[in-house]
């Protein structure tokens, strides 16, 4: 597995930022860095750590994410649309530096073309016994995106406002996936579905930012 210099996270550069994006960025860093994240301890080490990035990024006016819908190939969650990220390496320094690592490495996107904003809550995967560790990156968009064959399917951008909690028309309370029926919280868009811990984490985004964002298109 190649080796990344993780820096401190810079900043996007100025004439890539439309007066949404600023907003943005001040409005997540600032919430998010005036609040102390919840943790999940782990005091016997019985629980896989890994770290993911909830990427923002601006497409024609409007605030979306960044999904990836993972193949049958890899080793958990296979086909389900997750964030870009994976389990810790000896290597990483920190949750952080996992995160942007396995982003590199799965989707393509650079280090530097990522702004960390922060952290939320940490989240817990029963079936696979994961601890996630999630934080918030505005990147940089549109983007030359080089997929991992082996992991990634294809990316899959949604509109922030899809998540929001008046929008109920796209969230589901159950769902069928595979076969089997699945309480929610769940989000479809067109015919994907954000579901289990990927789900629990934006609802847990969209309650922290409550309605501090500009998002055109939320319902009214």
């Amino acid at each position: 597995m190649n080796t990344i210099n993780f820096m401190e996270s810079r900043h996007l550069p100025i004439e890539n930022k439309t007066e949404i994006s600023w907003h943005a960025i001040k409005t997540i860093k600032k919430t998010l860095n005036t609040r102390q994240p919840g943790i999940i301890k782990d005091a016997n080490s019985s629980l896989r750590h890994a770290g993911v990035l909830i990427p923002v990024l601006e497409d024609d006016s409007l605030l979306h994410v960044l999904f990836t819908k993972r193949t049958q190939q890899v080793s958990d969650h296979k086909g389900q649309v997750s964030f870009p990220g994976g389990s810790i390496d000896d290597d990483d320094v920190s949750m952080e530096a996992t995160a942007l690592r396995e982003t590199h490495e799965e989707i393509g996107l650079k280090n530097e073309d990522i702004e960390i904003l922060g952290r939320i809550d940490d989240a817990h995967t029963k079936a696979s016994n994961f601890v996630i560790h999630p934080y918030v990156g505005f990147i940089q968009y549109p983007y030359e995106f080089i997929l991992s064959k082996a992991e990634v399917e294809r990316i899959i951008t949604i509109p922030l406002s899809i998540f929001h909690p008046d929008n109920t028309s796209y969230h589901l309370n159950s769902f069928e996936y595979q076969g089997i029926m699945h309480d929610g919280p769940a989000y479809k868009f067109f015919n994907d579905i954000v579901w289990g811990a990927t789900a629990r984490i934006m609802k847990n985004f969209m309650e922290i930012m409550g309605n501090k964002l500009i998002l055109p298109g939320k319902a009214k």
